[in-house]
C-alpha cells in the first residue's frame, strides 16, 4: 500500500510554533556548548582569568583528564564576596565597560565563562580580595547544573581558587564526544604550556591528582631578566633546549605592528605542524592567515614534508585586530590582514638570511648519537695532544706501509704554513684537510671538525647566485602567439586582478577579458611550455587557502633548484685543496648554505670535545 506524501516539515506541526523565551539555565548551557568545549577549553577560560588577576603563581590541578575535577589555584588580586554572584551571571565582566569593544586589553572580556561552567558542572569559587595591605575575608560560593547557592565564608590566604568538578554531567550527552583520559590530559597540557610561554614571569605547575599521589606533569618557574633573554629560556623550557640552541631571534616592526619571538633553523624542522605557536597581543591564536605566512617564508627552504617550528608574538593596538570573532577567542581578524602577514614573511626571511651558513648544532649530534663505540671496561686515561710536529713525526716512525695508506683516499691535503695561518683565524668552516669518495670535504676548524656535501653545498651557492640574478634583472617574459581566455567568476577575476602587477613581476601578464574572463598574455620564459589555465586555478587556490599566493614564483624557483643541480659540482669530482677551500669561504659569505635547496644539512660540525668523549678520552 503506497504511503501518502507529507508535505509538511519536520519541524512543522498542525498549528503555528509559539516563540518562548529561554530560561537563564537554558541559556547558559548553549553558551557552554561554545566557550567550553572539552576540558581544556575549561583550564583555558580559567587560566587566562588568573593571568587578567595579576597573578604571579597559577597551579593547575586536574584529574582524569579533566573530566571529573579541575582546580585552579592563584595569587591574584581576588573577587570581592559580595560580587562572587555577579560573577556568575552572563556578560558580567570586569575587564571592559562596554563602551569600546575593540579596545581589548585583557585576555577575557565576555564575561561568559563562569556562567557556562556553572551551568554544565559543579562549581565553587572562594577568593579573598588583598587591596592596599588590607585582607578581607574570603568567601565562596558554589553553583551546580545552574544552581546557585549562597555566599558563605570560607578559609584561604589570598587570591582565587575555582573547583570544577563533573564537568557536563548537566548534559550527559556532550560526555559521549569526550576523549580518553591521556587524550584530554594532553590536550590540557597544550593549553597551559601555550599561555605559560606568553607569560614567562609567571610561574605555571599542571598537577594530575588522579592517582593516589600527585603527579606534576608539567611545571615552568617565573623567569627573570630581559624580555628575551627571559622568553628564550622560557621556550627551551617547554619546545625543548635544542630549540632555543637552534632558534633565530626575530624583532621587527612596520607600521605599528611588532613581531618578535623565536624561529628555528632550517635544518631543525619537524615532520608535522605540531610546533608552531602563534600569539597575537599576547592571546595564543590558531590562524590559518598566520600559519600561511610563516609557511611562506620557509617555502623555499624546506620541502614539503617538513614544517618549521617557531614561537611568534604579534603585537599591535588593540583597534587593529578584532579579537571578539568567536567566543573561544583562538581566532582573531586583523584591520589589514596582508599587513601582518608580509610582515611574518620579511621578518623570518631577513632573520635567516641573517643566519647565513649556520645550520643546527642537532645535525652533529645526531651523526654522534649513530656512532655508538663499544663500551670498555678498562680505565681509559686523557693523553696530552700533541703538537702538529709532533704528530708528524710520529707518523714517520710508524710501522711500513702507514704512508702508502693515505692514498686510498679520494684527496689528501697536506698542512702547509698558510693552513696554519688561517687556523689561528679560526675560519667558521675550517681549512680543508682531505676529500673522501669523491663527494665529501673534510675540514679543520679551530675547536672540531667539518664534513661538507660538496654536492649539496654547491647546489645552494648557485641556486642563490641564480635567484640574485632573476631579482636584478627581473624574470624573463614569453609572449603567447594566441592569449589564453580563461572563464572565471566575477569574484576570482576581481580577487587576481588586484594581485596582477605582482604578477608582471614574475612574468605572467593578465588582463580583464570582459565579465570573469581574463587574458593571459605572458607566461614566464623559464618555465617553456606550461599549462596557463592550471596555473591560475593554483592561484586561485592558494588566495582562497592562505590570502596570498606563491604559485607562480615557487615554479619558478623550482626550475632555477633543478638547473643549480645540474650547474653544481657533481659527487665523484675530486677537488684540489684549492677548490675545497674556496668553496667553504664561499659558503662562509652565502646566506642560507647551511641547508640544500631541500632543507637537508650541507654540512656537519663535530666539535673536538665530542669526538674525544666517543673514545673515552674523558
Amino acid at each position: 500500500m503506497a504511503h501518502p506524501i507529507h508535505n509538511t516539515g519536520p519541524n512543522i506541526g498542525q498549528s503555528n510554533p509559539v516563540i518562548r523565551q529561554l530560561d537563564e539555565a537554558a541559556i547558559n548551557r548553549i553558551a557552554a556548548g561554545e566557550v567550553v568545549e572539552r576540558p581544556a577549553s575549561a583550564v583555558k577560560e580559567l587560566v587566562e582569568n588568573a593571568v587578567d588577576a595579576g597573578a604571579t603563581r597559577i597551579t593547575i590541578d586536574i584529574s582524569d583528564g579533566g573530566k571529573t575535577l579541575i582546580r585552579v589555584t592563584d595569587d591574584g588580586c581576588g573577587i570581592a564576596a559580595q560580587e562572587l554572584a555577579l560573577a556568575l551571571s552572563r556578560h558580567a565582566t570586569s575587564k571592559i565597560d562596554g563602551s569600546d569593544l575593540l579596545n581589548i586589553h585583557t585576555f577575557g572580556f565576555r564575561g561568559e565563562a563562569l556562567p557556562s561552567l556553572g551551568a554544565v558542572g559543579r562549581l565553587s569559587i572562594t577568593s579573598r580580595v588583598t587591596i592596599k595591605g588590607t585582607v578581607q575575608d574570603a568567601a565562596q560560593i558554589k553553583v551546580d547544573g545552574g544552581a546557585m547557592g549562597a555566599v558563605r565564608p570560607a578559609a584561604l590566604n589570598s587570591g582565587t581558587v575555582v573547583e570544577l568538578r563533573d564537568l557536563f554531567y548537566a548534559t550527559p550527552a556532550r560526555l559521549k564526544f569526550m576523549r580518553t583520559d591521556r587524550s584530554e590530559s594532553q590536550a590540557i597540557s597544550d593549553v597551559v604550556k601555550r599561555l605559560a610561554m606568553a607569560e614567562p614571569s609567571i610561574s605555571f605547575t599542571l598537577r594530575d591528582v588522579s592517582g593516589q599521589s600527585p603527579r606534576i606533569t608539567f611545571r615552568a618557574d617565573a623567569e627573570n631578566g630581559e624580555m628575551f633573554p627571559a622568553m628564550a629560556a622560557r621556550l627551551g623550557r617547554i619546545i625543548g633546549r635544542d630549540f632555543a640552541e637552534n632558534a633565530l631571534k626575530i624583532d621587527a616592526t612596520r607600521e605599528g605592528i611588532r613581531l618578535f619571538g623565536y624561529a628555528a633553523l632550517p635544518t631543525y624542522s619537524r615532520g608535522a605542524a605540531v610546533a608552531q605557536y602563534l600569539f597575537v597581543n599576547g592571546r595564543p591564536v590558531k590562524d590559518r592567515m598566520l600559519t600561511g605566512a610563516l609557511r611562506a617564508a620557509y617555502y623555499d627552504f624546506l620541502s614539503r614534508d617538513r614544517h618549521p617550528v617557531a614561537a611568534l608574538f604579534l603585537d599591535c593596538d588593540p583597534e587593529l585586530v578584532d579579537v571578539n570573532v568567536h567566543p573561544a577567542k583562538s581566532e582573531v581578524r586583523f584591520r589589514d590582514p596582508g599587513l601582518a602577514r608580509g610582515l611574518i614573511v620579511s621578518g623570518l626571511r631577513h632573520a635567516l638570511a641573517e643566519s647565513g651558513h649556520r645550520a643546527s648544532s642537532t645535525v652533529g649530534a645526531g651523526i654522534l648519537g649513530a656512532m655508538k663505540p663499544e663500551m670498555t671496561t678498562a680505565r681509559i686515561y686523557q693523553m696530552d695532544r700533541q703538537s702538529q710536529g709532533a704528530r708528524q713525526a710520529a707518523y714517520d716512525l710508524q710501522s711500513p706501509g702507514f704512508a702508502e695508506m693515505q692514498d686510498a683516499f679520494s684527496a689528501r691535503v697536506p698542512e702547509t704554513r698558510e693552513d696554519a695561518q688561517r687556523a689561528e683565524e679560526h675560519l667558521p668552516l675550517g681549512t680543508a684537510r682531505g676529500q673522501v669518495h669523491e663527494n665529501y670535504i673534510i675540514a679543520q676548524t679551530a675547536t672540531g671538525m667539518v664534513i661538507v656535501d660538496q654536492h649539496a653545498a654547491h647546489e645552494r651557492l648557485v641556486y642563490e647566485k641564480l635567484k640574485a640574478q632573476m631579482a636584478d634583472t627581473g624574470v624573463a617574459a614569453q609572449a603567447l602567439l594566441i592569449p589564453e581566455i580563461v572563464d572565471l567568476s566575477s569574484d576570482d577575476a576581481a580577487r587576481l586582478l588586484e594581485i596582477a602587477p605582482e604578477l608582471t613581476r614574475l612574468g605572467l601578464t593578465i588582463e580583464p577579458f570582459g565579465g570573469g574572463a581574463i587574458a593571459i598574455r605572458e607566461t614566464p620564459a623559464i618555465l617553456g611550455e606550461v599549462d596557463a589555465a592550471a596555473m591560475i586555478h593554483d592561484i586561485l587556490d592558494e588566495l582562497s587557502d592562505q590570502g596570498s599566493s606563491q604559485s607562480v614564483q615557487s615554479k619558478i624557483e623550482a626550475i632555477l633548484s633543478r638547473i643549480a643541480c645540474h650547474g653544481s659540482i657533481r659527487s665523484g669530482r675530486r677537488l684540489r685543496a684549492e677548490e675545497m677551500n674556496a668553496l667553504l669561504r664561499e659558503m662562509e659569505a652565502t646566506p642560507h648554505s647551511g641547508q640544500c635547496n631541500h632543507g637537508r644539512p650541507t654540512y656537519v660540525e663535530l666539535k673536538l670535545a665530542d669526538i674525544e668523549r666517543l673514545f673515552g678520552r674523558t
